[in-house]
């Protein structure tokens, strides 16, 4: 009975040193790491399973002895093969580094080994470790550096181009000057653009004289983002500022201006709001392609004017644009605007006009450029998809 109970004893005991071995090899084969032994005495050499696996080398070949290591390092490494190898055997310490083996052409792994020595009577004879491939770690963190690194580099082109365009736009959209000091009339401009820079595109304004008294008061937007819309935008207003030359009405200009889009600015549309105010009659006489009509503010309310029939700018051809007559008092506020200041991703533009709206009534002709400001934050600020053009007109007393 008692060898019964032993034999069983011994089974139990065998049965659990071989559970643990595969345990042991199950994780060194998870986490791609096993153990090695190097006796310099001896020159034995003792690898487990795994580090087999890590150098690529087949276990009927046997482990690589000590002084055979430094042929399978990268050259670059070697350095940093005899610093460990040095440190381990000068100290009682565990040391680490990583280096690079070659296991066949153009295979290259990432190792980390971590050494401490074996003791002797007489000092260290020989070492024992981890060796572990880190290969699959180093080159996830070598991408996550080039793609931070092309990141960067996109940012800084980005906003390089972003600086570019903006100052092409101050050169094409400079800032109305003092000849627009007209009597009884007050100007204020804002361009607020895109908060992502490649959506900077082809919104503009005009206001400007014209040789008979008149205030030409335009608005408009190019389809498009970038260069190539800030482009197209530059022609459409400059072709603009040459036709309000011949003296003709907002309307008519319009029609002149859809047959360049149709025939000079191909696979564009444009949206403008143009008109003419004559400072003695108070009399704003304008026509529209396509935008939302101007915003007039008068004792303290503000309503949306009555819009003529026009159809956006290079859509169709033949279509007359229709002349509205406003007739402005002192005290009003004109204000005209792209779609980019009302519109959203996050809302419809509906919401947009009412906020637009509700916030336009406190804008006063005394005080346009505080108003505009006042305006814009109300109504949530910069629009991060598209740029906006915002003018204000005021009638003083």
């Amino acid at each position: 009975m008692v060898d019964v109970i032993g034999a069983a004893g011994l089974l139990g005991t065998a049965t659990d040193a071989e559970m643990l071995a595969v345990r042991l090899g199950h994780a060194q084969r998870l986490g791609n790491m096993g153990w090695a032994e190097w006796h310099m005495h001896t020159g034995e050499t003792v690898w487990s399973e795994q580090v087999y696996a890590i150098f690529g080398r087949d276990p009927h070949q046997g482990p690589i002895a000590l002084p055979d290591l430094a042929e399978h390092v990268e050259p670059g490494d070697a350095a940093a093969l005899d610093r460990l190898l040095w440190s381990v055997l000068q100290g009682d310490e565990r040391v680490q580094a990583e280096f690079r083996i070659r296991r066949g052409l153009g295979d290259l792994r990432d190792l980390r080994v971590v050494l401490e020595p074996l003791a002797g009577p007489g000092g260290p004879v020989g070492m024992h470790g981890v060796i572990q491939d880190i290969t699959g770690r180093r080159r996830a963190e070598r991408m996550v550096s080039e793609s931070r690194r092309q990141l960067l580099e996109a940012r800084e082109q980005a906003a390089e181009e972003r600086h570019v365009m903006l100052a092409l736009r101050e050169a094409i959209l400079p800032a109305p000057a003092g000849c627009l000091d007209l009597p009884h009339t007050g100007i204020a401009v804002r361009y607020v653009p895109a908060e992502k820079t490649a959506n900077l595109g082809g919104d503009w304004f005009e206001a400007t004289p014209t040789p008979d008294g008149r205030l030409l008061l335009a608005i408009g937007d190019v389809s498009g983002h970038g260069l190539p819309a800030i482009s197209r935008m530059a022609q459409l207003r400059h072709a603009l500022v040459g036709l309000t030359m011949t003296g003709q009405a907002a309307n008519r200009l319009l029609d002149w201006l859809n047959d360049l889009v149709l025939h000079q600015l191909c696979d564009t549309t444009a949206t403008a709001v143009i008109g003419h105010l004559d400072p003695r009659t108070r009399v704003f006489a304008w026509a529209q392609a396509g935008n939302m009509a101007p915003i007039l503010v008068r004792d303290g309310t503000a309503r949306h004017l009555d819009q003529p029939r026009g159809v956006l700018l290079g859509a169709v051809s033949g279509r007359p644009y229709e002349l509205a007559m406003t007739k402005l008092m002192p005290g009003d506020v004109l204000l005209m605007f792209t779609d980019g200041l009302v519109e959203r991703r996050t809302r419809g533009i509906d919401t947009g006009l009412a906020l637009a709206l509700a916030a336009a009534h406190r804008v006063q002709g005394h005080d346009l450029d505080a108003g505009l400001d006042r305006l814009l934050a109300d109504i949530g600020g910069p629009n991060p998809e598209d740029d906006a053009c915002l003018l204000g007109v005021g009638i003083l007393a």
